[in-house]
């Protein structure tokens, strides 16, 4: 016995054909059906790109000082950092901004960071913090969940800024942590970006001393890490502090 479904489906279309016939529109041929996703709906791709981007930096600003809320990466190499940081973050490497006091390198930092978010990544994650809270979470006291746990977490994470690293006191301590954080870091290809008033080495063309440098207050383990996946950038120019107050 035919399946009644099909026949009443064929007699409406039939009843609707005649419709348009009475109209004068019976040869019309119905065109494609455009039923792709535009942007600014779910499953086109820009769409969850600005998603991503969205929460990228609700992340990003979370972990920025109030201070920093609109900084922007404007030196070229910081930029290409970045860039690096978003197409393939194991290529990226550690990003070292030294200078003076006040010359801006914190700014560059965080912009760099922003960067990376506003290309809305898969992954946005990042822990941003001073040398000498990054000491205190590792000591033992420092944090609820334990020294140990602190450690972990920073070699971990996917995106992390050591802001004014050499301003703290050398000891066995601090030389044993940032030798355990670099070099996990580093064996894991993992982004980081590191700011300093010491320049990496201060030793001239002749190989003569000029000041104090990473190498005297980190120890050779940790700026031989260093040297061999960073990009140095100097930040020079006047105090901007200064010329703020």
């Amino acid at each position: 016995m035919p399946d009644p479904k099909p026949l009443a489906s064929e007699a409406v279309m039939q009843r609707m054909q005649q419709m348009l016939e009475a109209r004068g529109l019976g040869h019309v041929t119905a065109g494609p059906i455009d039923d792709q996703p535009t942007p600014d709906e779910p499953g086109h791709p820009e769409y969850h790109r600005r998603q991503r981007v969205g929460i990228a930096l609700k992340r990003w600003k979370t972990a920025t000082p109030y201070r920093y809320q609109d900084a922007t990466a404007s030196h070229p190499q910081v930029i290409a950092w970045a860039e690096r940081a978003v197409e393939d973050p194991r290529t990226a490497g550690i990003l070292f901004l030294t200078g003076p006091f006040g010359t801006g390198k914190t700014h560059e930092a965080y912009g760099a960071l922003r960067r990376v978010a506003e290309a809305g990544p898969d992954r946005f994650e990042l822990v941003a913090l001073t040398a000498p809270d990054m000491y205190a979470l590792m000591r033992p006291g420092g944090s609820e969940k334990g020294p140990e746990y602190e450690v972990k977490r920073l070699m971990r994470m996917p995106l992390l800024l050591v802001d004014d690293l050499g301003t703290e006191k050398i000891s066995e301590f601090t030389e044993e942590a940032t030798y355990r954080l670099l070099n996990e870091r580093y064996n894991e290809c993992r982004p980081l970006i590191i700011t300093s008033n010491l320049p990496v080495d201060s030793r001239d063309r002749d190989g003569v001393k000029r000041g104090t440098d990473l190498h005297d207050q980190l120890g050779a383990r940790i700026t031989s890490r260093l040297a061999q996946t960073t990009t140095v950038v100097a930040i020079g120019g006047n105090d901007r502090r200064l010329g703020a107050a």
